[in-house]
């Protein structure tokens, strides 16, 4: 099982689109927030001169194990969450930088690799942790969880509209024996899932549900965006992959937001030097991968990159 999870393969999810997002500067420094297995990160460094940064972040111990195959003096990586962003590039000597890429979800070998629990296609523990060195196991969450909050976060994070069904069936189902693997969670979902779109599996909204409440998926993009703005450099640019609509409806409410100045009525006696001024520009309209990459990577049928770029606010 160690060599099948080993040679597990990641298809970069709109490779040459993102690099080219962030117009490298050969001289500039540039962050990958989601290193992964390091696809987006090998393109910028071959786009980088010999002055050239890059800094990736993953929190995924596997990816720490991926990063480690990269030797280059221009690349840095940092094992935490991007989250903490400004803090880890404090502590790495850097306060400015020329462009910040984040690809967020999950990665095609966290899904396959059975021991990870992310997925219900094959049995494993029921984990779901994306850093294995800290947090609560959704097996562990599930144990103690009220049923009204599993139901919360089902409706929530999955669009799930049978969460209540499903949140009932697990409290029930815990009370008989524990829920500690991805096959008994699967089953148990299917029994109180009644219908479910051609094509999809019935457990496919509740495991991306613990798995982005597990993760704090969310919380963490939140957390993140303005952080990456803050250290941008004039001009820098800032490129976000999302995969399914939660993301992408934070990512593009905060640089809709962040593109907009302050506006006040007419007759309001603030100086114009007083307001805010927008702190991004949106760049071109959302790019979604090519029909080419989705039929050799079908994963990618959801993925949307959106565009922005930091202005000399005055």
């Amino acid at each position: 099982m160690g060599n099948a999870v080993s040679e597990l393969r990641h298809e970069t999810v709109l490779l040459e689109e993102a690099v080219a997002a962030l117009e490298i500067k050969p001289t500039g420094t540039y962050i990958d927030g989601t290193f992964g297995r390091g696809g987006h990160s090998r393109r910028i460094l071959a786009a980088l001169g010999p002055e050239g940064r890059l800094i990736a972040f993953d929190k995924d111990p596997a990816a720490t194990e991926a990063a480690k195959r990269i030797v280059d003096p221009r690349f840095i990586f940092i094992h935490a969450s991007f989250g903490e962003l400004k803090q880890s590039l404090a502590g790495a000597g850097v306060t400015c930088v020329d462009g910040v890429l984040l690809d967020l979800g999950v990665s095609s070998p966290q899904i396959d690799d059975p021991g990870r629990g992310f997925s219900f296609r094959a049995d494993g523990p029921l984990d779901m942790r994306m850093d294995l060195s800290r947090g609560e196991a959704a097996s562990q969450w599930l144990a103690t969880a009220k049923e009204e909050d599993i139901r919360g976060v089902i409706e929530n994070y999955g669009e799930e509209r049978f969460a209540k069904q499903i949140a009932r069936k697990i409290v029930e189902s815990r009370a008989q024996s524990p829920i500690a693997t991805t096959r008994q969670l699967a089953q148990i979902v299917a029994g109180a899932v009644r219908t479910r779109e051609p094509g999809q599996d019935p457990a496919t909204r509740t495991f991306q549900a613990i798995r982005i409440f597990i993760n704090k998926e969310l919380e963490e993009l939140s957390i993140v965006l303005p952080q990456a703005v803050d250290v941008l450099a004039v001009n820098g640019r800032l490129a976000v992959i999302s995969f399914h609509s939660l993301e992408d409806r934070i990512v593009k409410r905060f640089m809709r937001d962040e593109a907009t100045a302050d506006r006040l009525p007419r007759d309001v006696p603030v100086r114009a030097r007083d307001l805010k001024g927008a702190k991004l520009k949106l760049v071109g309209k959302p790019v979604r991968p090519s029909t080419s990459e989705v039929a050799a990577n079908p994963r990618s049928r959801s993925a949307i990159m959106r565009i922005a770029e930091k202005a000399a606010v005055l």
